[in-house]
């Protein structure tokens, strides 16, 4: 909030005066490969179901403020009690919720960054302290033993696998460690798991681990960034905790009908995760052929839907995509430990061609 004019710098609280708001960086484009959508189109027997469930909705009434029709839905799913699920305004909110839930002055959060910025932006609205156990800078892989000692004397810790925007994925032995040694909330961020291989999931660890939270949307696999829907898995005392905290209706009665009927028809979506996931390792391979080739490019394996590149210049090569090429791709180079680094989505076929070609193109005349 650098921005704030002297008067409300003066009333806002202390923590929030020279706050910095989550910032997406939007521009339109022809090709948006920058938010880590999913660019497939709906299944269309999914479709004809949404448009039905969306008939049917009550605009004149406030949806269920619980989400139980949905609830029943997912831990239907997820072969769990409905007690056990929490559903929010898109994972976002259950982000913050879980900050202002289990956060505040005096308390701690680990974080292993290169993350997802909100962990630490929700940190510094609600007063929480971040203690940072930062990744290896080249392998991006986690410092288990430092994260483990620092997780001990922690009152939430959050893991995300795969990690955004690196794209690993944390083992599920380092998850139930982290659980047994923190006296607080582990949190898993699972928003791309369905990207992952399934073996690494870490719900079933929910059996073991009482202070265990996966972290779930349907914004990215099954394409409703749209509608803001995410839910969380946990024990019945923290889903209680949750829903003590959350706003009310915040997940509206569109939203709820739209990601039933989506769930309802989830093995439509098999084929559309399974193409993305070969076009991931299409678009790894036409970069690694890129720097085999001599030119100046370094990607990592991801087991999610998108990839993190490495190019002399990123910020210019990113401004090329999208001024000359109308392909707006991710700029991180101004992160700490992502110098020159680029978070690319995977597209479609189609898009993921032109992609491929404009960044030999700029690749080839910078170079």
């Amino acid at each position: 909030m650098t921005s704030l004019s002297s008067q409300m710098k003066t009333l806002v609280a202390p923590s929030l005066v020279d706050f910095e708001p989550y910032d997406p960086k939007f521009t339109s484009t022809r090709i948006n490969l920058s938010a880590n959508e999913n660019t497939h189109e709906m299944p269309a027997g999914t479709k004809m179901a949404v448009c039905e469930a969306l008939s049917k909705v009550q605009l004149n009434r406030y949806p269920d403020p619980m989400a139980n029709g949905l609830r029943k839905t997912i831990a239907e799913w997820r072969q769990c009690d409905s007690a056990c699920i929490c559903v929010g305004n898109g994972g976002d909110e259950l982000l913050f919720n879980f900050l202002l839930a289990f956060g505040g002055q005096g308390r701690k959060l680990l974080n292993c960054p290169p993350s997802f910025s909100e962990y630490e932006l929700f940190s510094k609205i609600t007063n929480t302290e971040v203690v940072n156990v930062w990744r290896n800078l080249e392998t991006f892989c986690i410092d288990e033993e430092a994260a483990l000692n620092a997780a001990s004397d922690a009152n939430l810790v959050i893991l995300t696998s795969p990690n955004n925007p690196t794209g690993d994925v944390v083992s599920r032995e380092f998850v139930s460690s982290v659980c047994e040694v923190c006296p607080g909330i582990v949190m898993v961020d699972e928003a791309y798991d369905e990207f992952s291989r399934k073996e690494l999931s870490c719900d079933d660890l929910l059996e073991k681990h009482d202070n265990l939270i996966i972290l779930h949307t349907l914004s990215k696999a099954f394409g409703l960034a749209g509608i803001r829907c995410g839910y969380i898995i946990a024990s019945p005392d923290i889903i209680d905790v949750f829903a003590s905290v959350r706003q009310i209706y915040s997940v509206n009665a569109l939203t709820q009908a739209v990601a039933a009927a989506v769930i309802a028809n989830r093995d439509e979506y098999q084929g559309v995760c399974e193409d993305i996931k070969f076009e991931r390792q299409r678009l790894l391979s036409a970069f690694n052929c890129m720097r085999d080739d001599g030119l100046p490019i370094e990607v990592w394996p991801s087991e999610s839907n998108f990839l993190l590149v490495r190019v002399p210049d990123a910020t210019f090569v990113h401004k090329r995509l999208r001024d000359e090429f109308s392909i707006l791709v991710r700029d991180f180079s101004s992160t700490t430990g992502l110098k020159n680094c680029l978070r690319i989505a995977v597209g479609t076929q189609s898009e993921n061609d032109e992609l491929i070609e404009a960044i030999k193109t700029i690749l080839s005349t910078n170079n």
